[in-house]
């Protein structure tokens, strides 16, 4: 009687029909309800052993948060013609020239907030836990994340090969970040896995079609999160508004040194005429009346070209104010109530269904293969 239920359970699963194409293949379902039948017992051990691992796994993942500002911005009105710099240049009749192209639009955000010196510029940022326990600036507060335990084994070996090297070569001095000529950054390993775990924590987004700016920040503490998340668009807008004005106030800086300098040309050209007229009122040879007359339109010329870089200095004082982008807030930095990401439920769930369903593949495919592998060979 054993030897016939044997032979019955493992009658095989897949089968092509008699007379049938090739590819065609019948499952016999009765005969795959049997076999799971058979290996319930196993099924019930590697959902009690996905069950483990899952609340292992779960609470191990320490809980994030994440908040997202969404940004509307309108990179400057000058090429409507309606700014005020049109409007000064129309009323004081001149020009400062076509505006020039843009070239910091909308879709550069994500460059902008993943670039290191924009990062580094967080790292001061203060902030305070929802709790209270914890008020330092960011880059203390990176030190203070947890992490799943797995990680720290995976970055066993190579804080090992640090380690040996620190042993062999000596403790070296670190540079500041900002101690090297022409620009460059030198970073410390310990600033560059935070850097790096920071470039993952801030993102930015862009719609192309809309100019929809949004930025997204996810850490371990709620408050925390959205601090950071008002501190980005913070510093991006004044990156932008740093950018889109530095051209415009570098012609407006040139333009006041060139209007103090006409205007003392100007005063002092008037100086001499006043003097030569009050030594010479009562004079009335021609000499001296041609050189009235020179003194004086020497004057007018200083007074006329004073004149002309005076307005062009208001006109470049209202470009500058019209270059600066206008950004508007449609969904500002609030603090979140709920974790975000993976439930641990769902965790969990996931390992018992990966653990139920992998044995019961081996049971029913996978030993049957793996007999005929070895079979083969030998």
């Amino acid at each position: 009687m054993e030897e016939k239920k044997t032979d019955k359970m493992e009658q095989p699963l897949f089968t092509r029909p008699e007379g049938g194409e090739e590819d065609e293949v019948t499952i016999d379902w009765m005969a795959l309800i049997r076999r799971i039948f058979a290996i319930r017992r196993k099924l019930y051990l590697a959902a009690a052993v996905g069950l483990l691992a899952g609340v292992i796994i779960a609470l191990s993942i320490p809980k994030q948060y994440t908040v997202s500002v969404t940004l509307s911005p309108e990179m400057g009105s000058g090429k409507s013609g309606g700014g005020l710099a049109s409007m000064a240049a129309s009323f004081l009749g001149t020009s400062m020239g076509s505006d020039s192209p843009d070239a910091l639009n909308a879709t550069l955000a994500p460059d902008i907030v993943a670039s290191t010196p924009f990062l580094l510029e967080l790292f001061d940022a203060r902030v305070r836990t929802a709790d209270g326990k914890v008020d330092t600036t960011l880059v203390a507060y990176l030190d203070e994340q947890s992490a799943p335990w797995w990680s720290y084994i995976l970055r066993a070996p190579g804080m090992a090969v640090g380690g040996i090297k620190s042993l062999l070569g000596g403790d070296k001095e670190e540079l500041p970040a900002d101690s090297l000529a022409g620009g460059s950054i030198e970073l410390s390993e310990e600033e560059a896995g935070k850097l790096q775990s920071l470039r993952q924590s801030v993102l930015a987004n862009v719609d192309k079609k809309t100019s929809i700016t949004t930025l997204t920040v996810t850490l371990q503490d709620p408050k925390v999160t959205a601090t950071v998340a008002d501190s980005v668009v913070s510093k991006l807008q004044q990156y932008i508004i740093a950018y889109r004005t530095r051209k415009a106030k570098e012609d407006c800086r040139y333009l006041e040194q060139l209007y103090r300098e006409r205007q003392a040309e100007y005063y002092e050209a008037q100086q001499r005429y006043a003097k030569y007229v009050d030594a010479n009122s009562n004079v009335v040879f021609q000499s001296t009346l041609a050189e009235r007359e020179r003194l004086q339109n020497d004057m007018s010329l200083a007074y006329q070209v004073y004149s002309q870089v005076a307005q062009q200095l208001q006109v470049a004082r209202a470009k500058v104010q019209e270059e600066k982008p206008v950004f508007a807030v449609v969904e500002p930095a609030v603090v979140p109530r709920e974790p975000s990401g993976t439930s641990r439920k769902v965790i969990v769930l996931g390992w018992i269904f990966l653990a139920v369903a992998g044995v019961a593949a081996w049971e029913l495919l996978g030993k049957d293969y793996w007999q005929k592998f070895r079979s083969a060979l030998s």
